[in-house]
Formats: C-alpha cells, sequence, structure tokens
C-alpha cells in the first residue's frame, strides 16, 4: 500500500475512533441539562465530522476573510495568476461567495450546498491542490436585509466558514484593529488553520508587528506575510515569476500544503474543534458543578437527620422491649450453665409458665376443665410469640414512627428545590420515590440489627456465664440449699430418734420453702440486674454505631446516583480531553507560517 493511501487511512481511524469515543461519552449523559447541551453540541459535531470525511479526496479548501476593501478578491486574482473575480477597493464587490476550482470539481464534493456559492472553473496551475473561496464581506452594510438575517453577507460567510480548512486572513493599515472582523475571526477560527496576510504593501506602512501584538493571546500566529496584490497579479500577466512575500505565500499554498498535506491539516483542524468543543463543554458543566454539589451536601444534611432520629427512636424501641431480649438472655445462660442447681432454678423461672401448665393438665377431670386449660395454654403460647415478635419487630416500627409522612415529605421538599437548582430530574427527590427508597431501607436496617442483636444476646451470655459468676451464683444458692437440707436432715435423723416431738412441724417446711423460693428470687433479680446492666451498655453502643449517615444510606440514593452520574460524566471528559491533548501533540503541524486559535 502507498505511503498517502496509508496516510489517508490513518487520518480515517483517527477520526472515526475519536468520534466513535465522542459518541459512547455523549451517549453516556445524565438527565442533566448541561449534560443535554453537550449531547447536543456533540451530534453536531458528527454533521462536521461527515463533512470532512466527504471532503478527504478534495483538493484543500482555502478561503479568504477580511473587512472591506482589505484587497480578498485581488488576493485571489494574484493566487490563480489572471482576473477571476471582481475586485474593488472603495467599495464592496463581493456579496456572495465565489468558488474556484478546476474543471470536474463540484460543490458537492466538497460538501457545500452548490445554491449558497457562485461556481467559477479554471485550469490553472494554482488550482491544482486547492479551491479557493472568495469570501463576503463580514463588516459591511446591507441594507436589503440585515447582518443577521438569512442571505446578508454575514449570513452566507458563517454558512461557509465551516467547510474551510484554511483562512487567508487579509487585513490593511486601516482594517486590523476593526472589532467586526476580529469577532468573526475568533468565531470561525477554530477548526481552521490561519494565514495573515498583510495586502496593500504597495501604500500601507507594515503594521506586522502591531497586528501580531493585537493576535496575541488568541491566536499562535506564525508568520505574517506581507504582499502587493496587485503588483504580483501584473507579474503573473507578464509571464515573470512571484517575488518576495508573495513567493513565498504561493509556495506555501501550491506545494507546502499539498497531497498528505492537505489530511494533516484537516486532522488538526478536527482536533481543534473536538478541543473547543470539550472545553466549551467543560465550561457548561463546570459552572453547573456547584449547584449539583450543593443538592449532595443537602442529602448528606437529611440523610444524618434521618438517621439521627432513627437511631432515637430505635435505642427507645429496644429499651421498651428489653424484657423480652432479657428473658431470650437469661434462658441462654441457663442452657449454657447445664444441670447445676441454680441452673434448675433459672430453668424453672424460664419456663415456669410451661410448667404450671403441664401441672394443671394432671388436676383436669372434666371437658370442660380441658376446654379451658387448652384456652388458657393457646393464650399463654400467643402472647409468648407475641412477645417475641416485639422484640424482633421493635426496629420496624422504630423505622415506621420515625420515617412518617411527614419526616419525609419535609426532606422531599427541601431536596426538590435543590433538585431544580441544579437541573436534575426532579422526579428522584419526588415524596413517592423517597418513600419507596424509606421502605426499602428500613428493611435492611432492620435485618442489619436484628443479627446484631443476636450478636449481642451471644456475647452477653458467654460474658456473663463464666466460671467465677457461675460458681458465685451457685455458692449463694447452695449454702441457704445445704443450710436448709443440713437442718432439716438433722431435725430428722437426729433430733426426732431420742424424742419424736421435737420433729419439725409442716409450718417450719412451708417456712423453708417460702425462704429458698424468695432467695432463688434475690439471685435470679441480682443475676438478671447484672444481665440487664449490660444488655443495656451494648445498645447504647450500639446506638452511637448506628448515629450516622451509614444508617439511612438507602434512602435518596437515586438523587445520589444522579449527583455521582453528574460527576463521572465531568471525569470522563477530562479522560476524554487529555486523549485530544495527546493526539493534538503528537499530531502537531510542523508548518510555522500556518497559525491557529489557541
Amino acid at each position: 500500500m502507498a505511503r498517502p493511501e496509508l496516510a489517508h487511512l490513518e487520518l480515517l481511524a483517527e477520526v472515526d475512533a475519536l468520534v466513535e469515543r465522542l459518541e459512547r461519552w455523549a451517549g453516556g449523559a445524565p438527565a442533566w441539562e448541561p449534560a443535554e447541551m453537550c449531547r447536543a453540541m456533540v451530534r453536531r459535531l458528527e454533521d462536521r465530522a461527515e463533512a470532512l470525511r466527504v471532503r478527504m479526496e478534495a483538493p484543500l479548501v482555502v478561503a479568504t476573510l477580511g473587512g472591506t476593501g482589505t484587497g480578498k478578491s485581488a488576493l485571489i486574482n494574484a493566487l490563480l495568476g489572471e482576473e477571476v473575480v471582481e475586485t474593488g477597493r472603495r467599495r464592496p464587490t463581493t456579496t456572495k461567495p465565489t468558488l474556484i476550482c478546476r474543471t470536474g470539481l463540484t460543490p458537492e464534493m466538497l460538501g457545500i450546498d452548490p445554491e449558497s456559492v457562485e461556481l467559477v472553473q479554471r485550469d490553472l496551475p494554482a488550482l491544482g491542490g486547492v479551491v479557493l473561496v472568495d469570501c463576503p464581506d463580514p463588516d459591511t452594510t446591507e441594507e436589503a436585509a440585515g447582518p443577521e438575517t438569512h442571505g446578508s453577507n454575514l449570513a452566507r460567510l458563517r454558512h461557509l466558514l465551516p467547510h474551510c480548512d484554511v483562512l487567508l486572513v487579509a487585513s490593511t493599515q486601516q482594517k486590523y484593529r476593526s472589532a467586526r472582523v476580529a469577532d468573526e475571526l475568533f468565531a470561525s477560527a477554530t477548526g481552521a488553520r490561519l494565514v495573515f496576510v498583510q495586502t496593500h504593501a504597495d501604500v500601507d506602512e507594515d503594521i506586522r508587528d502591531d497586528w501580531r501584538g493585537v493576535l496575541k493571546g488568541n491566536y499562535a500566529v506564525g508568520h505574517v506575510f506581507r504582499v502587493d496584490s496587485l503588483a504580483a497579479l501584473a507579474d503573473a500577466q507578464e509571464g515573470l515569476q512571484p517575488r518576495g512575500e508573495f513567493a513565498d505565500l504561493v509556495d506555501l499554498l501550491t506545494r507546502q500544503l499539498a497531497g498528505t498535506a492537505a489530511n494533516r491539516i484537516r486532522r488538526a483542524n478536527f482536533l481543534d474543534l473536538v478541543d473547543e468543543l470539550l472545553a466549551n463543554c467543560r465550561g457548561r458543566i463546570d459552572q453547573g458543578i456547584p449547584a449539583v454539589e450543593q443538592l449532595q451536601t443537602a442529602v448528606e444534611e437529611q440523610r444524618t437527620r434521618l438517621a439521627a432520629e432513627l437511631t432515637r427512636q430505635m435505642r427507645s424501641e429496644l429499651l421498651t422491649s428489653r424484657r423480652s431480649w432479657e428473658n431470650r438472655l437469661l434462658g441462654q445462660t441457663a442452657s449454657r450453665w447445664g444441670l447445676s442447681p441454680f441452673a434448675m432454678v433459672l430453668r424453672v423461672f424460664h419456663g415456669f409458665g410451661g410448667l404450671l401448665s403441664t401441672a394443671l393438665l394432671y388436676r383436669m377431670r372434666t371437658p370442660a376443665q380441658m376446654a379451658l386449660w387448652g384456652a388458657v395454654t393457646g393464650a399463654r403460647a400467643w402472647k409468648k410469640r407475641a412477645q417475641h415478635r416485639t422484640a424482633d419487630r421493635g426496629a420496624d416500627r422504630a423505622v415506621a414512627d420515625c420515617w412518617d409522612t411527614a419526616e419525609l415529605r419535609s426532606a422531599a421538599l427541601v431536596l426538590d428545590g435543590y433538585t431544580v437548582e441544579a437541573g436534575l430530574d426532579r422526579k428522584a427527590a419526588s415524596l413517592e420515590t423517597v418513600t419507596m427508597e424509606a421502605e426499602r431501607a428500613g428493611t435492611g436496617f432492620v435485618e442489619g440489627v436484628a443479627g446484631q442483636l443476636e450478636a449481642v444476646i451471644t456475647r452477653l451470655a458467654a460474658r456473663h456465664t463464666g466460671w467465677f459468676t457461675r460458681w458465685y451464683y451457685e455458692g449463694m444458692f447452695g449454702l441457704l440449699l445445704g443450710w436448709l437440707l443440713y437442718r432439716l436432715g438433722k431435725n430428722f435423723f437426729y433430733d426426732s430418734w431420742a424424742d419424736p416431738s421435737q420433729l419439725f412441724p409442716m409450718s417450719f417446711y412451708v417456712q423453708c420453702v417460702f425462704w429458698l423460693v424468695l432467695w432463688c428470687l434475690v439471685l435470679i433479680w441480682a443475676l438478671s440486674g447484672r444481665l440487664r446492666r449490660g444488655l443495656r451498655r451494648e445498645i447504647d453502643v450500639l446506638a452511637q454505631s448506628w448515629n450516622n449517615q451509614s444508617s439511612a444510606a438507602g434512602v435518596f440514593v437515586q438523587l445520589e446516583e444522579r449527583c455521582n452520574e453528574v460527576k463521572r460524566f465531568r471525569q470522563d471528559l477530562d479522560h476524554l480531553h487529555r486523549h485530544v491533548v495527546q493526539l493534538r501533540r503528537q499530531l502537531a503541524l510542523p508548518d510555522e507560517e500556518l497559525g491557529h486559535r489557541l
């Protein structure tokens, strides 16, 4: 494959890859006003890329740009070597763009509407590798149509310039400070290389240094040519070779910018256009980012407020239903201590209701008594299950009480205002969305709290059932039990043998049972208090761990995701811009004569 063909394919691949990456970036734009504007601009850029593809095989399009009377048409004639377009120093001559090209080339092949230009075809050496366009004056006063209306010089100029690869910026000593021309140049320079030419060299002083000072800051100026177009045309008509600065200008346009240089210029122009688009997008996004950050701050504030209320309500609910949790803890403690004497007391206390129900069963004599026993037993089982449900669902009630409609409506109203200001979709801040998110978040939080409480009970049971605690309560229970057994045994086996009248009466046994039961209750109360204090401390520790945004992390997730999408969109823009900068650095044009917009 020939080198020019390879370069051509490389250019097509670069343009296609960059356009595809831009399309992916724009296609992933969030529902945000600045992002939607960026997506629209990328679509417009796709049209420019398509026009670039159309012109890949065509010669370089070189257009003139300058104020009235700067000699643009005369410069075109001098470059062509004959008088092709009408000139006039004292009056605006060009009102419709004139496209001058070689025979066989049409405006359609350049992506230009044939109705928007006057076509002039010539078989001239200067048109071998370029197409020249004599553009309208941007600073003329038109009576038939205002300067901004369709069909005006300015409108025709703006319609044509995006199809041009190189702009010959012509000016004179009187015109180089024209504000109107400077504005149009600044708007049109993106996506085109610039060649600055001072015309009327025969009558004007050299203003190139001062002109560079005017252009400095907005443009990389390159070489500024100073030519006398009329003298150059006269030399060409007499068959003389171009001289001086004009010769350098002809060499630049006909030799240096011919062939593969045209592709390099188009590639550089397209990268400049992409860079300008991304800079415009960055400006729009950066302008809207502060409002998005304010929305994120508001989301964090509302989430913190709801989390604090949830923590308070959860702690209150758990402390209210702590008896059920204490009952579970006491049952685990008895299970860990096995079949020791005091452990049996704990088991009897824990299952007293069941033992009483079983004892009553043996006293049933009639069907009515059996029915009554069944009702009592069923009521007790239902009450026990209800107590367990109360403990298990205490967190669920806390969520319902905390995140009521009034709380969520208040948060939704606050965030809706920030959402409108940020330009994001208001649906994510609606009460319906926030309520649905709160329900899901509450369910997840309840599941996590239930697991934490079960772990707390297991940990407390292990902590308060150590050997020291166990033997302390076993010893305290054994002291009274041993003393009572000693008294009863001594009385029955020793005192009553010598004198049967010394045998204790039944009232003494009743008193022993009373004091034994009372002592058991005291010990159970002491152990329960120990467990209760430990459980309360653990609940306080858990409440502190819940008092953060993670407790309400599931609320406002759609709003948070919208904000994160905006930030990711901004980050992707930075990555894309760095890629374009790298391409511009790798594919920079070495031509010092050409200028471009910074």
